[in-house]
């Protein structure tokens, strides 16, 4: 089985029923003190449409006519396509076009610099790219860079004279499923991650690995035909989609909600009567703040029918779970674990009937072993720290182009995950802390090495360290330790303006003048940096995933 058989059937038996919705919420809609004053504000909008919707025959369609749209420009098994795009209606018919071709789909964060995707694209041999408007600019900066990229296709109006007009080219092509036999070990996927380095590594998955990702949330969370899962986060990440994959399973509805406000996801939840959440804790501490300080009364809202908040990407404080109960005492919670090599979330997961044990990253997931192991790769007793191994179908085959990395990681199967952990005596895994140095601010990777090899353009700096510190909102935030070269002075208003050109959420939330220590053979002790100025993991029992 492939994962594109599940969309074949959906549309099948379930072909006028709704699967995807857009909602593009507005500032004029924020306005309105009710979801019923935003209703009425919609129906005097001629702008831009606030909500879009494709049934199930429609995805489909659109996904055979991309994927006879790549069969025509010549691609053949194992061509690599890429997609730089924003979260929208498009973003999921095109993603199954190109697996229906046999092609590779490549997703990239839509975050990266015009240098990284670049980049990005040089590494995964890419040789076709989708984009969408908003990366005008950075494509423009480096379209004629690369030249492996043969065909860029665009989604929206008026694009750049280099590209096709995606839909336009669409309208030609036949709306049957393409004359393509896939299997279970056929390559599928490149995700993107990164270690400390800060450089990607293409992380490759077959056909296999995404089957794998939908039956695990499926049983999990036990998504119905009935559910609504309400998706904010980007679905080039593995998270996301992979989540999504229950609805794909179960032929739900799912909502693309294109903003993050508090009053945004009350609205999607309670105009497309969604049931499942998932969130990352940024967005659940906003709600929980808006609530608090009476900025949002929960009565304005329709939200009986929401069953299910769960929660990832980073690490989960659990006074903030508790919150969260207390406001909704009647919503089954869950967290997962996982990395983009073990193709996103649930390898491990904690389980809707485990909420006594908030803290823990949880259990085994569905189809997946766990085992956590010391330098030697002998397995450790409980209650004993070691790394945290898994295994299953969802393991990654290989880091592409990088046989030394991916010997690194797996080892008969089972992948590495760079992360130390211990179970407790019910057998529940506890998170303790990373071998990696990889900060995780809001869901998302920051590299140390590459902030503190752009501070190092600046004449006053002799030397700089980036570590993560915790946040109650972020999870984790940048601070600089910066070594200042002798008899210069500078302020943190003089670096703050000096990283304005680098993207908002690389720059550095705080700077601390002082020594980098480093040990004899030159590296920077980091552990003695966080434990000084507070950057202890173990200062609260949180959990990833």
């Amino acid at each position: 089985m492939v994962i594109t058989d599940y969309l074949e059937r959906n549309a099948r038996l379930y072909g006028g029923d709704s699967a995807l919705v857009e909602l593009s919420p507005s500032e004029d809609r924020d306005k309105a003190v009710t979801w019923r004053e935003a209703q009425l504000i919609e129906s005097a909008d001629e702008g831009a449409p606030y909500r879009r919707e494709y049934s199930w025959s429609d995805f489909d369609r659109r996904a055979n006519r991309f994927a006879n749209l790549l069969l025509s420009r010549g691609t053949k098994r194992g061509t690599k396509v890429a997609m730089l795009m924003m979260n929208c209606l498009e973003f999921l018919p095109i993603y199954f076009g190109i697996l229906k071709a046999g092609c590779i789909v490549v997703p990239m964060n839509y975050r990266y610099a015009s240098d990284e995707i670049k980049y990005c694209l040089e590494l995964a041999d890419v040789e076709i790219l989708v984009f969408g408007p908003e990366f005008t600019e950075r494509m423009n900066a480096i379209q004629d860079q690369i030249p492996q990229v043969r065909t860029m296709f665009f989604v929206g109006k008026n694009g750049p004279d280099y590209t096709e007009n995606c839909k336009e080219l669409m309208r030609f092509c036949s709306s049957s499923a393409p004359p393509v036999a896939l299997c279970e070990d056929d390559d599928a996927a490149i995700y993107f991650s990164s270690g400390t380095t800060g450089f990607p590594k293409a992380i490759l998955h077959a056909h296999r690995s995404l089957v794998c990702a939908a039956q695990t949330e499926h049983r999990h969370h036990g998504q119905t035909k009935d559910d609504v899962f309400l998706c904010i986060p980007p679905l080039y990440h593995t998270g996301a989609k992979m989540h999504w994959f229950g609805s794909l399973v179960a032929g739900g509805k799912a909502v693309l909600l294109r903003g993050v406000k508090p009053e945004w996801i009350l609205r999607a939840v309670t105009e497309e009567k969604c049931t499942i959440v998932w969130l990352l804790v940024p967005w659940a501490q906003d709600l929980l703040d808006a609530v608090d300080s009476g900025r949002i009364k929960t009565d304005d809202y329709l939200l009986d029918q929401w069953r299910l908040m769960h929660i990832g990407a980073q690490p989960v404080p659990p006074s903030l779970i508790n919150r969260w109960m207390k406001l909704f005492p009647h919503h089954q919670y869950d967290t997962n674990y996982g990395l983009s090599e073990s193709i996103g979330p649930g390898c491990v997961h904690l389980g809707v009937e485990n909420i006594h044990k908030v803290g823990a990253i949880g259990v085994p997931g569905f189809n997946w072993q766990v085992s956590i192991r010391d330098e030697n790769g002998a397995e450790v007793s409980r209650g004993e720290v070691g790394e945290l191994w898994v295994r299953g179908d969802g393991v990654m085959k290989c880091y592409y182009r990088n046989p030394e990395a991916t010997a690194e990681v797996l080892r008969d199967g089972w992948l590495l995950t760079g992360d130390m952990a211990q179970q407790d005596e019910d057998g529940f895994i506890y998170l303790v802390d990373r071998k990696k140095d990889v900060i995780i601010t809001g869901g998302e990777n920051l590299y140390p090495v590459q902030i503190e090899d752009y501070l190092r353009r600046n004449d006053k700096i002799k030397d700089v360290a980036v570590i993560g510190l915790p946040d109650p909102r972020l999870g984790e935030i940048a601070a600089a330790i910066v070594e200042l070269k002798d008899g210069v002075s500078c302020t943190e208003e003089e670096l703050a303006d000096f990283c304005g050109e680098l993207p908002r959420y690389k720059r550095p939330r705080k700077v601390i003048f002082d020594k980098v220590p480093r040990n004899p053979t030159g590296k920077i002790e980091k552990p003695v940096l966080r434990e000084k100025y507070g950057g202890n993991r173990l200062v609260e029992q949180v959990t990833r995933g």
